[in-house]
């Protein structure tokens, strides 16, 4: 944390170290912090790192596998070096847990429930009517007539 003192000499805590958060900043450790060239290669190699990780999940969005989960995961690799990683993870979170608060509310989840059934009554049908216009055939049994 980075906690000052004031005139006196007692603690001053920021009121984000006050709520529980971490200042933001680099949270390299001090020998790697105190020279420059150190400092400038360990945030590249995190740099890089976080780009393979982000990368890795923009292939999976259209792929198999947990996507968004992987690109949160680099933009947290990325957060531990740069100011606009950890102000893009602090507002996403924020945001997460709005929409959260906001899925439990009894209205939104009777109207989510209700919306569901409905989409799943219309696939049912869809799927009655094409099973009695073209019977329980498989796509790779048809055969050319």
């Amino acid at each position: 944390m980075n906690t000052g003192s004031d005139e006196r000499g007692e603690v001053v805590m920021t009121p984000r170290e006050a709520k529980g958060e971490r200042a933001l900043g680099s949270r390299a450790p001090a020998f790697v912090k105190a020279r420059r060239a150190l400092h400038l290669s360990w945030q590249a190699g995190v740099f890089v790192v976080g780009l393979a990780v982000v990368a890795g999940g923009v292939v999976m969005l259209p792929l198999p596998g947990p996507g968004w989960l992987v690109i949160f995961a680099g933009m947290a690799i990325w957060a531990t070096e740069f100011v606009w990683a950890q102000l893009v993870l602090r507002w996403t979170k924020r945001k997460v847990t709005e929409a959260a608060q906001r899925a439990l509310d009894p209205k939104v989840r009777r109207r989510n429930l209700v919306l569901t059934a409905i989409g799943l009554s219309i696939t049912a049908v869809l799927v009655c009517v094409y099973i009695w216009k073209f019977g329980l055939a498989m796509p790779w049994n048809i055969t050319d007539q």
